[in-house]
């Protein structure tokens, strides 16, 4: 199963545009292709509030297979569906948590499948379950097929490209997947890059060094939620982090589409491990090459953009606080920027020249990036919606949704979101560890949910569960805050406030 979500073993290449072609058109069209082929193109490109509401009108009873339902709190996105009359169809392992969303007439359908199987058979599975669905009569044939989970976006980019429906280039989302082949299209399309070395072998580590030179970042080329990710400032750290990186990367689990590390729970005064049956070793996952990298200063940013037939439609910054080195764990963010404006416009320009660089024409993407002494610098492209309160944060920003978007994408159907100011500003937080230990009890927390702009606020620990502190490694999230004000300073200044507040308060429940 070595690769399965990255895709770049023993599942299909990528298909020529030849070869493209003759599958699209033989494709047998469905209901909603004909609707859309209808429909005048300006009026369907329109970007105002008639506009949206003819395109969210013809999404109306579409069919959408997802691949990989992600972990439950992704429940959101499918009830957001739901709302818009999509039939959602999602593919998942068998004991997916997604199987109770059909009792709950949320999804329409789940079709369960061996993902510990090997990596070709994965993929033939969902190719059969998507198949067969032309012949359900309450679902009908797919009109798109879509994921918003990291490691899944390879295997949903080749089910749509081997039906020869809407989607993002297999060859596109391998090179974005992969950290390396990013920095070499950045190099080669003429694009600011940074000196990094690709790593497969530990005897490679001081050329790696020699190469790049210090302070660095050693970070895997295919990982995600910057697990893996650590600063190294000279030769002896390297070797020693190297290590440490390959043990850690070997004990990480894949659960729900997520990388996690294995659970500890505390159980008759004694520290207990918790491998859960449907968890998969990450290292049979995704690659674990290693790639060492400048290190950058400056101020990190997100940078989420919808692009459709070839142009962006939305770019918006989001500020990142300084991370937790050297394990670069986040910790507050927001959005709109405070950035001055000529480095909000030099980030939105970097993020839109990568991912045209990659080839992406279409597609929600979640660029990260930094503006640094030397200008505007790429960490990396997701091509898919950002996680946590991504999708929140803009629909209270600018009346965008993202999940809207995604799916009206997914179908054919052209995005132009009306962005709409809101004229309220967002802060958001994970609180991270202040320590490795056990956290008691999370009712702590409880109290910091009526403070007057809270809008989110979310344990990510259980009672009783060990954590990791910054002295050991990572630090493990503890809590998610969301606050919204008027004033971006001030929604700022609370979710720092409050974060700490959460880790003194956690201390005293360790």
């Amino acid at each position: 199963m070595a690769d399965m979500f990255l895709g770049t073993s023993s599942l299909p290449d990528a298909m020529t545009p030849e070869e493209r072609r003759k599958v699209a058109v033989d494709l047998a069209p469905t209901a909603t292709f004909e609707m859309v082929k209808q429909i005048p193109r300006q009026l369907l490109e329109h970007d105002g509030e008639e506009g949206q509401a003819l395109r969210q009108q013809l999404l109306r009873g579409s069919t959408v297979a997802m691949f990989c339902a992600g972990y439950k709190g992704k429940k959101f996105i499918y009830q957001r569906a739901a709302e818009l009359g999509v039939k959602v169809v999602v593919i998942d392992g068998e004991d997916s948590w997604a199987e109770e969303m059909v009792a709950e007439q949320i999804i329409a359908k789940f079709i369960p499948i061996d993902l510990a199987a090997d990596n070709e058979v994965v993929f033939q599975q969902a190719l059969d379950a998507v198949k067969s669905l032309k012949d359900d009569p309450l679902v009908g044939p797919v009109d798109g097929i879509c994921t918003f989970i990291e490691l899944a976006v390879p295997m949903a980019a080749r089910l749509s490209e081997a039906l020869g429906l809407p989607g993002p280039s297999v060859a596109c989302v391998d090179i974005a997947r992969d950290k390396h082949k990013t920095r070499d299209i950045m190099t080669a399309k003429g694009l600011p890059s940074i000196k990094n070395f690709l790593i497969t072998d530990p005897a490679q580590l001081e050329e790696a060094g020699e190469h790049v030179g210090f302070p660095a970042v050693l970070k895997p080329i295919a990982g995600a939620a910057s697990l893996g990710v650590q600063k190294v400032t000279d030769m002896d750290d390297l070797r020693r982090t190297y290590g440490e990186l390959v043990r850690l990367m070997a004990g990480l689990r894949v659960k729900a589409g997520a990388l996690e590390r294995v659970t500890r729970v505390r159980a008759d005064s004694a520290i207990s491990e918790v491998i859960d049956g449907d968890g998969i070793n990450a290292e049979r996952i995704i690659a674990l090459d290693m790639m060492l990298e400048e290190y950058l200063d400056g101020d990190e940013v997100d940078v989420d953009c919808i692009f459709s037939d070839g142009e962006c439609r939305f770019c918006y910054v989001i500020d990142n606080g300084p991370t937790v080195e050297p394990y670069f764990a986040e910790t507050w963010a927001a959005l709109p920027s405070l950035l001055p404006e000529d480095k909000v416009l030099g980030l939105k320009n970097m993020a839109q020249d990568a991912v045209a660089a990659i080839g992406f024409t279409n597609g929600v993407f979640h660029v990260e990036g930094k503006f640094t002494s030397r200008g505007p610098r790429l960490i990396e492209v997701n091509a898919r919606m950002g996680g946590g309160p991504t999708r929140l944060i803009h629909t209270y920003v600018s009346g965008v949704d993202l999940v809207v978007e995604q799916l009206l994408m997914t179908v054919g159907i052209p995005s132009r979101p009306p962005i709409q100011p809101t004229g309220m500003c967002i802060a958001y937080s994970f609180v991270g560890a202040p320590k490795s230990g056990v956290v008691n009890s999370t009712e702590f927390l409880d109290k910091f949910r009526d403070i007057p702009g809270m809008i989110q606020l979310s344990a990510l620990v259980h009672d009783g569960e060990v954590v990791v502190g910054p002295e050991e490694g990572m630090p493990s999230w503890i809590a998610e805050i969301v606050v919204a004000l008027s004033d971006g300073q001030e929604a700022k200044d609370l979710v720092i406030r409050t974060s700490t507040e959460i880790v003194d308060d956690c201390l005293s429940n360790m």
